[in-house]
Parts: structure tokens; sequence; C-alpha cells
């Protein structure tokens, strides 16, 4: 599983680069000559991370969100610091533009060129003319406020068979002595099976088929995202969620809470909205259950008879971490501020992975992990 770290680059770049290649030789050397490097170059790596860096600079970050009406800003903590509450899924934690170019800057300090490449490449072997192993697609740019920002390298031949170097190489990866190095590069080949869902008439699988822009990271809309969906569980390993208590009646401005329960859900992955987090983390499962948070949220209904506008910010919502969950259904209360309107309110609760989707399950005839009650507000 491919997942994005914005770790900041070490301070120390001596040890890099070209500085490392010739130290690497020179060690080499010092062995009575048992391998001999003939041919040195760190020219396209270079080239390669200054154009990542340089689409680094043209990111920008979200810009405003709409907040909640009712909900308590900031993150903060309940049951005696126990539990972390992230109001509107951290959209209230804005990024900065510099932010998201220096953490784009950070990620391709340690992820593009300096032979740092940790794409999912075929093996190529550097045995003297093997090869034609097909590499896979290299580390992506962080996707947080990604919107131009360096894309995968596509999957590629490692080394040819004729002892030159690589096939369709790119990013110094071809091959030396004819073989290819472990990480793949260049130009993609075609499926040699038929992909999932073929013969259903299926409009489309990716973005390649889309007119609009990538997303970023950002609550935007009319964008593509091309997240995988990641890792799904087994049918008995899928999360569940329950409102076990709630209030019939409560009135305006008058704080209440909400009992939820899970299970089969790891509470611990969060990635802000706002900060760049929203739909760019795969599914990721730990001893087979999904890792992720959990919501609530109170919007007032205009009636009983139609689904509401999907458009208007609720009085109140936050996302639940606390680092607990597992296979044993638990309890987390949820504070409920007020809410300001009298009429019908309709609370929800429902899991989310790291992306904020609802979890995915096994089957199609399962029930997702989510929960609603009505309260009314005199």
């Amino acid at each position: 599983m491919r997942r994005s770290k914005y770790r900041r680059a070490n301070d120390s770049k001596w040890f890099s680069g070209r500085r490392r290649i010739i130290a690497v030789a020179a060690t080499l050397a010092a062995f009575g000559g048992i391998v001999t490097v003939t041919q040195i170059s760190s020219a396209s790596t270079n080239d390669g991370q200054k154009t990542a860096l340089a689409a680094c600079n043209n990111l920008k970050a979200g810009g405003d969100n709409k907040l909640s009406t009712n909900t308590r800003r900031g993150t903060y903590t309940t049951n005696n610091g126990q539990v972390t509450q992230h109001p509107d899924d951290g959209a209230g934690d804005v990024a900065t533009t510099e932010q998201v170019r220096a953490r784009c800057r950070d990620w391709v300090m340690q992820n593009v060129g300096n032979n740092t490449n940790k794409g999912r490449g075929g093996k190529g072997n550097n045995n003297n003319g093997g090869g034609n192993n097909n590499g896979g697609a290299a580390s992506s740019a962080p996707a947080a406020g990604a919107s131009g920002a360096p894309a995968s390298a596509p999957a590629g031949n490692g080394g040819n068979n004729n002892g030159g170097g690589g096939n369709n190489g790119g990013n110094n990866n071809g091959g030396n002595n004819g073989g290819g190095n472990n990480n793949g590069g260049g130009a993609t080949a075609a499926p040699s099976t038929a992909p999932p869902g073929a013969g259903l008439g299926i409009l489309t699988n990716s973005c390649a088929t889309s007119n609009l822009p990538a997303h970023d990271g950002f609550q935007k809309g009319d964008r593509c995202v091309s997240t995988e969906f990641g890792e799904v569980g087994s049918a008995a390993n899928n999360p569940s969620l329950l409102i076990t208590q709630s209030p019939r009646q409560v009135n305006r401005n008058q704080a209440f809470t909400l009992q939820v329960s899970t299970r089969n859900l790891i509470r611990d992955r969060f990635l802000a909205a706002g900060q760049g987090g929203y739909y760019v983390e795969s599914s990721v499962l730990q001893n087979g259950l999904v890792r992720g948070h959990f919501h609530t949220a109170c919007r007032m209904l205009a009636n009983n008879n139609e689904a509401p506008a999907p458009e208007p910010v609720p009085a109140f919502f936050v996302a639940t971490e606390d680092s607990k969950g597992g296979r044993t259904p638990d309890s987390v209360t949820i504070q409920v501020p007020g809410l300001p309107q009298s009429g019908t309110a309709q609370c929800a609760s429902w899991a989310g992975d790291g992306s904020h989707r609802i979890p995915m399950m096994e089957r199609a005839n399962q029930t997702p992990a989510f929960d609603v009650v009505r309260v009314q507000v005199r």
C-alpha cells in the first residue's frame, strides 16, 4: 500500500545526490577493484527533482470553507481528554499556500531524484544483459494541495536484452551493464487481461477519461478523484455503527449528548479537510480492520416529506478520533452544544476511512456503518 508521508527533509544534504554516488564509487574502488563503476551520471535525476520542485511553486491552498453554525471551533477533546473532536472534519484547520508548497517541497526532496525513487517497480536483471521486467508506478507526489503537483511515473520496462541502457527508462531507471535496476519507469504497456467490470458497459474506471481537473485534497466540487479505493476487509470485519442513546426532545440551545457505538473500526486515522486531506488516502486495513474515524452531524429539516437540500451547512458536525476502537463494540459520547432553531433535527453518525468516505464492504447487500435519529427542538 502506497501512502504519502509528509516528512521534513533531512537537514543534512551533503551525503546525497552526486556526492553520494561519488562516495559509493570510491568505496567500491577501495575493495581492490572487485566492482568497477564504468559510468556515473546524476543529470537526469537532478533535472527531475528541479522540475518537481518547480511544480510545487504552482500549488495553492484550498481557500475558505463553509463551517457548521453551532459547533465549537478548533480541535478539542472530551471524555477527560481521551477523545479528540475535529469540528467540520477539520475544514476550519486551513492550510496556507506557503504551507502547502513547503510540504510539497519536503516530499520532493525525500522522494524525487537522488536515487531515492521508491516506486513499486519490477526488478530488472543486473547480470549483463538480463531484464525486460516491467516496472511499476513510482510513488506519486503528495495529493494534499497537489493541483499541478508532479504526477506519478507510469509503469515501464527495466533493462533491455542488449547490454545497453534501459528501455523507456526514466529518472535513472534503466540499467547498468544491461540489466534494469530496481525501479520502473517509462511508458506503460497495454494490459494483457480484461479490466474489472469488462462486458458490463461501465462508463469509466479512471480519471483518464474525465474532462474535469484533478482533485487536490481540498473541498472542491467538479473535480475528478484519482485516489485508489484501497483495501476492503472481509464481511465479518467490516465496520458497523449504531446511535445507542439520544434524546427525543430538547429546548433550543440546550446542550445534549448522543451515545455512538462502533464495531470493527480503528479510530486512529484523520487527515484534516482544510489541510488538503480530503479524498487523498486509500483505505488501509490493520489486522483486517479499517483505520479511520467517525462523524456526527445535526441539521434542521425543512419538512419530513422530502429529501433536504444537500448544500446548507449543518448546525453541528464533528469527526471523532481517539486511537481506540477495534473488533469489540465500544461507545463514545458526543456532546452537542445545542441547536438554535425549533423544528425537527436530523442527527446522524457514520464511519469514515482515512479519506472521510464510508468504509467499503465485501458484499453489496451489507448495511453501511451509519445511523440516524430525529430530535424535536422546542
